[in-house]
């Protein structure tokens, strides 16, 4: 079973999130799919159980680039209904607009006809999991509880 780890990064930031994200999926004994918004293609999409996609803050929204994703893959949405979705973001400021960000992206999903997750409870228990600039140890662990929290999800449905 796979888990696609989509995400858009310029500084890395985001990159060191959805890595951490992705050996949360490993762990849970899912495959992880890393993949940046320049390599992802629509078969990462049809063969994933789940997507935990994530962007940088650009104005409270998701970058451009995710958007074209969801954008230009949009055609895929009924082979995406009733998959796990999750999603992550970083920022430069602690109360920068992570949150909408994450937003933005869970509404895609919820177009695609996704089944919503949050993080879980032993990490922040909200939205999704963001970080302020580079990721922290915290930052760190809530990825990885994410990342399976998703897995297990996805091997459940």
């Amino acid at each position: 079973m796979q888990v696609l780890i989509l995400y858009y990064s310029k500084s890395n930031n985001t990159r060191k999130l959805a890595e951490a994200i992705a050996e949360g999926v490993g762990a849970a004994g899912a495959e992880p799919v890393l993949r940046n918004t320049d390599e992802v293609s629509k078969e990462d999409f049809r063969n994933a159980a789940g997507v935990i996609a994530g962007s940088p803050v650009y104005f409270g929204l998701m970058a451009a680039q995710l958007k074209k994703v969801f954008d230009d893959f949009v055609g895929l949405r009924r082979e995406m209904e009733n998959k796990v979705g999750a999603a992550f973001a970083s920022g430069n400021h602690h109360s920068g607009g992570k949150e909408t960000t994450i937003f933005s992206i869970l509404q895609c999903m919820l177009i695609y006809g996704m089944i919503i997750v949050g993080d879980p409870m032993d990490a922040s228990g909200h939205y999704g999991v963001a970080c302020c600039k580079e990721p922290d140890a915290t930052a760190v662990s809530d990825g990885f509880k994410l990342g399976k929290r998703v897995a297990d999800l996805c091997a459940r449905l």
